[in-house]
């Protein structure tokens, strides 16, 4: 699995490849010197960029043999054409090479100014989002204020409607009280009184005493002295004294049963 090191895997403890040191003959040139500057992570291991520089290196030193020798007029003025051919050739190919390059900066351009428009889509988005949900609360409050003030107009219409004759009528607590359809014993609902909203929060649900399995937990947590009561006769009083008379207590005592009786 992913999170399995098995003994074939040595790419985390995997080091740069070793280059050993090496030793030049005299009079040979070898062909992988010309690959000095490329090394492990920069160019190597090679790929489709590195083997054209590879191939158009070949040519060149191909080129640079067949170049006739500087032995003569005409074989200068052949050798200055020849060379300036080619360098007309590697302007050509670094002009390549640039737009190459500047189509692929052009590339990443396009694509980190498309992220940044998405990510500031998305910032506009939000924004917008916030200012409608700011809005639609701002307008809920707006509309319970105006039923509010609406329902307290209401009201006031409604009592200055009763009292068209300008006849002002005081409160009869006793007429309230004796009439049990009056609004102390059933107040109306418009006038924001709730008799029966959510009434059966205030029951006691309690699992103890409503079921069976709850009376056993609670029976059995109880300790032995409050299921098991244990009696302890008195034990009888000595009415007498060591001497064998009596005692005044309990003459006393006898005495008290005899008035109770």
């Amino acid at each position: 699995t992913f999170g399995t090191q098995t003994d074939y895997r040595d790419g985390e403890a995997q080091t740069d490849p070793y280059s050993p040191e090496y030793v030049v003959p005299s009079g040979s040139v070898p062909e992988l010197l010309m690959l000095a500057s490329l090394t492990w992570g920069r160019g190597l291991p090679a790929g489709l960029a590195e083997v054209e520089i590879i191939e158009r290196a070949r040519e060149k030193r191909a080129w640079e043999a067949t170049l006739p020798p500087m032995d003569s007029a005409s074989n200068i003025a052949k050798r200055r054409k020849m060379m300036d051919e080619m360098e007309r050739k590697e302007w050509a190919f670094r002009e390549q090479e640039i737009e190459k390059l500047q189509e692929i900066r052009l590339e990443v351009f396009k694509k980190l100014l498309q992220r940044r428009e998405e990510k500031q889509n998305e910032l506009d988005g939000k924004r917008l989002d916030d200012h409608w949900q700011n809005h639609q609360k701002a307008e809920e409050e707006k509309i319970k204020k105006i039923q509010h003030d609406f329902a307290l107009m209401l009201r006031k219409l409604i009592a200055k409607r009763k009292n068209m004759m300008g006849k002002l009528e005081r409160r009869d607590i006793i007429k309230e009280y004796t009439n049990f359809a009056s609004q102390t014993y059933a107040p109306l609902s418009r006038i924001g009184y709730f008799p029966d909203n959510h009434s059966e929060r205030y029951v006691v649900k309690n699992f103890y005493l409503n079921t069976f399995a709850g009376l056993c937990e609670l029976e059995a947590s109880l300790p032995d002295s409050v299921t098991q009561v244990k009696i302890k006769a008195p034990k009888p009083k000595h009415t007498t004294a060591k001497t064998g008379y009596v005692k005044r207590s309990a003459r006393l005592e006898v005495e008290l049963a005899l008035v109770h009786q």
